[in-house]
């Protein structure tokens, strides 16, 4: 009995601090949400910076969501009605994955409702029916970070792995409900977001915004962040 109060009370413990450190990190997603919310009020009609507050905007949210435990292996679909909203959960984790937990990054959804999903743990990009299954996959080389359209059936996807000095740019289409990749482009800064507009292509670095051809030859740096302690990886 003594033995069973004494985990009880470990117990208690771990929880105690499991609670205090959540809430720590929430603070501070709070905290950064409402500086960014008021940035955003600033910002006006200028394009570039309007990009640049878009990905931030996403990754915000993402790791909002992860402190709230609403990421890992489960895609949340929120269908909105007329009258209520609906939510369902798809565990999107495939036998093949190297890790035990997914990293959802970023989706993207197709004219022909299937989804692309992102997934930075496992390497890979996932391709789902419109029932939300996992019908094929494919591997990247390293970390999936971003992912737009490009055409109908093809996304470009940001790949990134600072140790091992690996920044790309994926393409990758959708044929037949398979996914098979394409050509990639190499770049010497890292890459983190990305945009396609009008046949150009938009990379972050997380502290510059480039804009590139689709054949990876860079047309200009639209905007650099000198501020960042990183500065010297864009």
């Amino acid at each position: 009995m003594v033995n069973e109060l004494r985990e009880m009370q470990d117990e208690v413990i771990s929880i105690k601090r499991s609670i205090t450190s959540s809430f720590h990190k929430c603070t501070l997603v709070r905290k950064d949400l409402t500086q960014f919310n008021a940035f955003i009020q600033k910002i006006g009609n200028d394009r570039e910076l309007c990009f640049l507050a878009c990905k931030k905007c996403e990754q915000n949210i993402q790791q909002a969501l992860t402190v709230l435990g609403k990421s890992n292996n489960v895609l949340i679909i929120q269908e909105q009605s007329k009258t209520i909203p609906e939510q369902s959960k798809h565990n999107v984790r495939i036998s093949s994955d190297i890790k035990e937990t997914c990293g959802i990054t970023n989706i993207c959804v197709l004219p022909t409702g299937q989804v692309l999903v992102a997934d930075w743990w496992n390497n890979n990009v996932k391709l789902l029916n419109q029932q939300y299954q996992v019908v094929s996959h494919c591997g990247v080389a390293a970390h999936a970070e971003d992912m737009c359209l490009i055409t109908p059936s093809k996304v470009a996807v940001t790949v990134n792995d600072d140790d091992n000095n690996i920044h790309e740019v994926q393409f990758v289409t959708v044929n037949n409900s398979m996914l098979v990749t394409g050509r990639k482009l190499r770049f010497q800064h890292r890459c983190i977001s990305t945009a396609h507009h009008e046949g150009d292509l938009f990379v972050t670095s997380g502290t510059a915004l480039f804009k590139y051809t689709l054949g990876g030859k860079q047309v200009s740096k639209l905007y650099v962040d000198d501020s960042k302690e990183d500065s010297g990886k864009k």
